[in-house]
């Protein structure tokens, strides 16, 4: 079970990169830990004063819609 959770995320993030790849930026599945999801925000997100909304506002809300179970993406 736990592995199909990861392989929905996984897609729901390959879903949504290519908008962030259009502003230089690129986000990376570290792991799915029983309800949260941890990536990484590499490129041109990691450090910009925007990731966080781009997280929260943007993937955090993509992946709770295509993946339910999940409640909480966190930037590590």
């Amino acid at each position: 079970m736990a592995e199909l959770i990861k392989k929905r995320v996984q897609e729901a993030l390959d879903d949504i990169r290519p908008q962030i790849q259009s502003d230089g930026g690129d986000v990376e599945l570290v792991a799915v830990e029983g309800n949260i999801v941890k990536v990484r925000l590499v490129g041109h997100c990691a450090g910009c004063p925007m990731a966080q909304m781009t997280l929260k506002n943007g993937i955090e809300v993509y992946v709770k819609e295509r993946v339910p179970e999940i409640q909480k993406v966190e930037s590590v």
